[in-house]
């Protein structure tokens, strides 16, 4: 889904009052449409840069979970641009809070940039802005920014996860730092914002730990915001920087409907009328203390000093009987790995009492074998007022059974109504199917790896195809299919031999025979790709291309006739076993041929027809180191300008060539282009020609 924050058309620019207000009236107009929508399409208003890439995934679900949570969470630690765009936007458009003109521009020109620049903080410079100008109050105005951002960003799925968290705003507070916490640890964010929420009599009181002021001051206009949007209380709400951390604030929140009570008068609102009222005394309580550690075996008691005053009978089982020897001290046996930085003093965790706490049990001193080290159990911090002590209630924290036997516990020491249990047994369950599933992927792996050879051996093969064959022909081989031999109109076939190639074979070994032609042919077949012809076949000192067989072209003629120059030019630079010049005879002929596959075993594509017989002719009528040009070749070329051509007598044309032909044969002395000068080489002007008529190159 399209992010609709990120689709905004709010890029303010100067303009003159009376545009800027009729696009105020324009958003105010879609901003109430959106509100009145909300209900049914709730699932839209929770925007992709607050949920992240799986943004999507809710629409379909309309389920809350932790990714939920984690943008409602994140909206008040750290708001994304797009979402402080918008609520800036319509901030200015209330025109509320009166601002000096170019403090209003500037704020207009800092929305421009949320688009335009990347790993930009608008937060931070609309902070920078407003404390540049001294007529401006900032508090007031990140308190109006920050109420604005609940009101334009908490609809649909992102308020059922702020209403979640509580049913009052004093519940919403106290529960805001156990989430929090659980979802920097998942997330694993770098950023350690922390929220110590602390009742007393007179009003509420908030700890926010960060690194940017900007936040801090906004959150003051969000708390307001929740408490109005999602609990129709107004909240009285003052910030109060700490001067010696600048990333401590404190904050003392007064909701309207405030009850003033503490927790610890709360269990009075629990009893029912239809039971007695419960007793404040510890004697009276309705169950003994063995009963109370049998049914919760992994807790225990301290006192102000945090030293153990009880344990349930897992704690008991792991270290009760080094106590006598090495004291009661909590530190003794436990270090606190959650939350981070809570410093070891009754008052300080109490202070943290609406955190869920992970303690890890670590090795005592002078103790060699200790199964249970490393063990971590998760759970909550309890005030005990009528005692004055602090319970501990946990479980382990445990990924499987390998981990619970491993630490020397069994099934039987997790309590029946622990859900521990079920989670240890669900999660071998989901291991043995990761198990199967990675073993899945891993045949998918290797099956894939096996396509990808077999392509890549597939590639090689048609292109060892597009060697021997035409693209087209040799596609449809590689498919199985049958080649039916076709008839082409126009096509320019060149024919070549080597002059005095007997004598050469009978003075010169195979193996010099075989060099001179590889050394001349690696050449010619250089030539092929770079004038767009197809070579149809060598046999002996034979070298024979077309053109108009692979390609449909109107220069089908030229192409041949550059080929023609070229090797002739190319051959006199190559030298015979006895240190001579090679001389070679060309024949150049256009005409209807007739092509086709012939063979299955060594398949070869053949040219047929009288027209090929008559190249040939041309080729043996020619002579040594010339191009011999036919009558209907040399009408092709004639349409393009450059080619020199010399005329022959028509006694040399072969007795093959039919009656009634008019013309007669030429030789083909050279090319100029008419754009390179006449002192430039051949291969210049063959060079030119082929960017003029765009022949692409096939090396």
């Amino acid at each position: 889904m399209a992010c609709p924050f990120s689709s905004r058309r709010f890029k303010l620019t100067h303009r003159d009052d009376n545009t800027r207000e009729g696009d105020h009236r324009r958003t105010a107009r879609l901003r109430q449409d959106e509100r009145s929508k909300a209900s049914r399409q709730s699932s839209v208003q929770i925007t992709s840069s607050l949920l992240g890439e799986d943004g999507d995934d809710f629409e379909d679900t309309q389920t809350l979970n932790l990714k939920h949570l984690r943008a409602a969470v994140t909206l008040l630690t750290n708001p994304s641009n797009d979402v402080v765009a918008v609520a800036l936007e319509v901030l200015l458009n209330k025109h509320e809070i009166p601002l000096p003109t170019t403090t209003t521009s500037s704020l207009e020109k800092l929305l421009s940039n949320v688009e335009e620049e990347e790993n930009y903080n608008l937060l931070e410079d609309i902070y920078e802005t407003l404390n540049y100008d001294c007529d401006v109050d900032v508090n007031a105005f990140f308190d109006h920014l920050g109420q604005e951002l609940i009101t334009s960003a908490c609809v649909g799925l992102l308020e059922r996860a702020f209403r979640c968290l509580g049913n009052d705003l004093t519940a919403f507070l106290t529960t805001l730092d156990g989430v929090n916490d659980v979802v920097q640890h998942q997330s694993g964010s770098d950023t350690e914002a922390e929220f110590v929420c602390i009742a007393t009599p007179e009003a509420l009181e908030l700890h926010f730990t960060t690194d940017h002021p900007s936040i801090a001051y906004l959150l003051v206009g969000s708390l307001k915001g929740i408490a109005r949007q999602f609990y129709n209380d107004k909240a009285d709400v003052y910030i109060l920087p700490d001067p010696y951390n600048t990333k401590f604030f404190r904050y003392r929140i007064t909701p309207e409907r405030y009850s003033g009570q503490l927790d610890v008068d709360d269990d009075y609102d629990v009893v029912s009328p239809t039971f007695r009222p419960l007793s404040t005394k510890a004697t009276d309580l309705r169950m003994g203390v063995a009963s109370f550690c049998k049914a919760f075996p992994w807790h225990f008691v301290v006192d102000r000093q945090l030293e153990l005053v009880q344990l349930g009978v897992g704690f008991m089982k792991i270290f009760g009987h080094h106590l006598n020897r090495l004291g009661r001290e909590i530190s003794t046996y436990f270090v606190f790995t959650r939350p981070h930085g809570v410093t070891l003093t009754f008052h300080e965790i109490l202070k943290r009492a609406n955190t869920p706490f992970i303690l890890t049990l670590q090795r005592p001193h002078d103790v060699d074998k200790y199964p249970a080290e490393g063990l971590e159990m998760k759970g909550q911090m309890v005030h005990c007022p009528e005692s004055d002590s602090i319970l501990f209630v946990s479980s382990p924290f445990l990924n499987g059974l390998e981990g619970l036997t491993g630490r020397g516990l069994f099934i039987s020491d997790i309590p029946l109504h622990d859900a521990t249990r079920d989670v240890i047994l669900v999660g071998e369950q989901a291991r043995a199917q990761d198990g199967l599933r990675r073993r899945m992927d891993k045949l998918k792996s290797s099956i894939e790896e096996a396509n990808l050879a077999v392509d890549a051996e597939r590639e090689k093969n048609v292109s060892l195809l597009h060697l021997i064959f035409p693209p087209d022909i040799a596609k449809r081989l590689w498919l199985g299919e049958t080649i039916e031999a076709k008839t082409y109109p126009d096509v320019t076939m060149l024919f070549s031999d080597i002059v005095g190639f007997t004598s050469i074979c009978a003075t010169a070994t195979p193996m010099m025979v075989i060099n001179m032609l590889q050394n001349l042919y690696e050449q010619f077949d250089l030539y092929c790709g770079q004038l767009d012809v197809y070579k149809v076949e060598t046999i002996g000192d034979a070298y024979c291309v077309a053109c108009g067989l692979h390609r449909n072209t109107n220069t089908h003629a030229q192409q041949i006739a550059w080929m023609g120059l070229k090797m002739i030019q190319t051959c006199s630079h190559h030298l015979t076993h006895e240190g001579k010049p090679i001389k070679m005879r060309i024949g150049i002929h256009t005409g209807m041929v007739l092509a086709g596959v012939v063979g299955k075993k060594m398949p070869r594509y053949c040219l047929f027809g009288h027209n090929v017989t008559l190249a040939n002719k041309f080729e043996s009528t020619s002579e040594p180191l010339r191009v011999n040009v036919s009558p209907s070749t040399y009408l092709c070329l004639i349409q393009k300008s450059g080619f020199i051509l010399e005329p022959r007598t028509k006694d040399n044309l072969p007795k093959e060539m039919p009656a009634g032909v008019s013309g007669t044969c030429y030789f083909l002395n050279g090319y100029q282009h008419s754009s390179v000068s006449a002192s430039e080489s051949l291969d210049v002007h063959i060079q030119a020609a082929i960017t003029e008529f765009g022949i692409s190159s096939n090396m």
